[in-house]
């Protein structure tokens, strides 16, 4: 069957949006490890989840933060789009500052552990990070990635964009 075949016979493809946060504790990110029961058991990553129905993606980022590290941020800008391994899911990714809290997991839910880490630590750590999310904080790390800045000028303001 073809996309075309399959699109007229069950609807519209549907899109699943992720959000991760990058945040920042001066010269250090913050990690989560992925709890028990996790696709990504064990690993180390950002902070990221799903966009739910009645939040923006900038709200929902600062949530999985918050829910997932015990970290309060502030969305500084959008670093960029990464579509995922799965089809028709892609995430947003974006720059946060720490502004309150302290790292700590979700008691097991899905994190059992949230820490935050600065290149050299990364370099001399012993459990595994996720791929992606250490190539990512490494970028960001080190200076390499262009922010994407919201724009205050938007017209449909309250509402987010980044230009």
């Amino acid at each position: 069957m073809t996309n075309e075949e399959r699109s007229s016979s069950q609807g519209p493809p549907k899109l699943v949006v992720c959000v991760g946060a990058v945040v920042l504790q001066g010269e250090r990110a913050l990690f989560v490890r992925q709890a028990k029961g996790h696709s990504l058991e064990g690993q180390w990553s950002i902070p990221w989840g799903f966009v739910d129905p009645d939040e923006t993606p900038d709200s929902a980022t600062l949530r999985e933060t918050l829910e997932e590290g015990g970290i309060k941020a502030n969305v500084e800008g959008m670093l960029g789009i990464q579509e995922l391994q799965r089809e028709g899911w892609i995430a947003i990714v974006f720059l946060c500052q720490h502004v309150g809290g302290i790292p700590k997991s979700d008691g097991g839910i899905e994190t059992d552990h949230a820490a935050f880490f600065s290149l050299e630590e990364i370099e001399e750590f012993n459990e595994p990070f996720e791929p992606w999310c250490e190539w990512l904080v490494r970028r960001i790390l080190g200076g390499e990635y262009h922010l994407i800045p919201p724009e205050p000028m938007n017209p449909y303001q309250p509402l987010s964009a980044y230009f």
